[in-house]
């Protein structure tokens, strides 16, 4: 599967747009989105807003709620996390944090709809699962795990084909988890370069990291300014270099670009 995403970054910095570099970023715009506890994916017309068990689509011209999903008891829909559109889909992480032993999939939504169409669950994930994006002909997603829970240091990073077999795997370098703190990483995806770039749980910030070719340790390249307060994010695959980022605190998705 062929990857979608393109990559920017923002951040309302004083003297951003005399930076010689795209170190920091400008706020576009904020709209309201009640699911924006989690996470947020964008296509080319519309944001789909994500909380633990209801998705949210909005659209991008006027900011208008156009559909609503929310899981029906008994559904097993319990932690959804970061989202991502791919070829009219919208493919959502999901796992039954904080409980143990972890149960971990990817839900799969329609996304004109936001109907259910189909999921991947994993067998004895390595954590629980908070983001999964197209990388190199398959999938990259990332496994958390917390101190209330767990060890910070066991979350991964893993590569998939498209047919969701596992291949290469990155732990974090200290130096990632330290920014980590006692949660993990809540948001990821690819950059223009190639690399890979995460975020925590509430920091706003974004790590770039080098992963070593094959496998290893996940290594922090640099640090840059992010809009959100941590948690997933999305590059606008219609736009290059613009990103959604969300703030839980008023619900509301931010709009942004490097500069």
């Amino acid at each position: 599967m062929r990857s979608v995403l393109l990559a920017g970054l923002a951040a309302v910095f004083a003297g951003c747009a005399s930076a010689p570099a795209p170190t920091c970023f400008v706020e576009l715009r904020r709209l309201p989105a009640a699911e924006a506890n989690q996470g947020v994916a964008v296509d080319a017309d519309h944001f789909y807003a994500i909380s633990d068990a209801a998705l949210g689509k909005y659209r991008k011209t006027d900011g208008a709620l156009v559909a609503r999903w929310a899981a029906p008891a008994g559904s097993g829909i319990r932690h959804l996390n970061a989202g991502v559109v791919v070829a009219g889909r919208l493919y959502c992480a999901h796992s039954n944090f904080p409980f143990k032993p972890d149960e971990s999939s990817v839900e799969v939504f329609d996304v004109a709809t936001l109907t259910p169409v189909a999921r991947h669950a994993f067998a004895d994930p390595p954590g629980s699962l908070t983001w999964a994006v197209p990388y190199e002909g398959g999938w990259l997603a990332c496994f958390a795990h917390y101190a209330a829970t767990s060890q910070v240091a066991r979350s991964r990073l893993v590569a998939y084909d498209r047919d969701w077999r596992p291949g290469a795997e990155w732990s974090f370098a200290p130096e990632v988890l330290a920014r980590f703190g006692r949660m993990s990483c809540s948001g990821g995806g690819r950059g223009p370069d190639g690399r890979v770039g995460v975020t925590g749980h509430d920091a706003q910030e974004l790590y770039v990291l080098d992963l070593p070719p094959g496998g290893g340790v996940a290594t922090l390249a640099t640090v840059l300014p992010f809009p959100g307060e941590g948690q997933a994010f999305a590059w606008d695959p219609s736009r290059p270099g613009e990103m959604a980022a969300i703030r839980r605190k008023g619900r509301v998705i931010i709009v942004a670009r490097y500069d």
